[in-house]
């Protein structure tokens, strides 16, 4: 676990909070699909990421849920952070999107390692800036991209983040996160195929458009 938590954020902390982070941290593996953070817990502790990648979901009053962004190594997540804070319930849903390593830090270092550490300091700023910029982004296509261009943005970030331009979720799995129907992926994704923009196999969609 130390190796991977220098491989992941030797760049970013310094040999001293490495240190420390090893120290007081604790190593969590979760499998693909298993939930990391539900909506409504109290989050007690900041995860750093060391491999795999996580999606973080919202949820609306009828239980459907959208995706608003993935993280990956050397990420933490912002809204993780400001419940941790304000000690408040969390209003996002965490997943593994595949099998993810990661280290997590109780809320009491937070506060001492950003009077101590100006590379932490950085971190956390510089994390709230892009998980703002994502959850921006997501914004941006819900409001100005038609759903197809939605969903073909949706499997080549999917792409990106598995490092393969085969997807495997199902029809429903993809429709839970574009916050729609299958029956609406499905007919889509035909579309898409028909666009030569991707190719539908039995159980997996191949992205030809990277």
């Amino acid at each position: 676990m130390q190796e991977e938590l220098y491989e992941a954020y030797h760049f970013i902390f310094e040999q001293e909070l490495l240190e420390e982070i090893n120290k007081m941290g604790t190593p969590i593996t979760i499998s693909e699909g298993e939930h990391l953070i539900n909506i409504g817990d109290y989050v007690k502790m900041m995860p750093l990421l060391l491999e795999g990648a996580i999606k973080i979901l919202r949820e609306d009053k009828n239980g459907g849920e959208l995706l608003l962004y993935f993280l990956e190594r050397g990420d933490t997540c912002a809204m993780t952070l400001s419940c941790c804070v304000g000690q408040t319930k969390s209003e996002i849903r965490a997943v593994a999107e595949r099998d993810t390593r990661l280290i997590v830090i109780p809320i009491g270092k937070m506060e001492e390692w950003t009077a101590r550490y100006k590379s932490w300091r950085n971190f956390v700023f510089e994390s709230y800036h892009a998980r703002l910029t994502e959850m921006l982004d997501t914004i941006d296509t819900i409001a100005f991209l038609n759903m197809d261009q939605r969903l073909m943005k949706y499997l080549q970030d999917k792409a990106k983040i598995n490092q393969s331009e085969i997807v495997n979720n199902t029809h429903q799995q993809i429709a839970y996160d574009l916050h729609t129907s299958r029956v609406v992926i499905s007919r889509l994704l035909k579309k898409l195929e028909l666009d030569g923009q991707i190719k539908l196999q039995r159980n997996n969609i191949e992205i030809l458009n990277l």
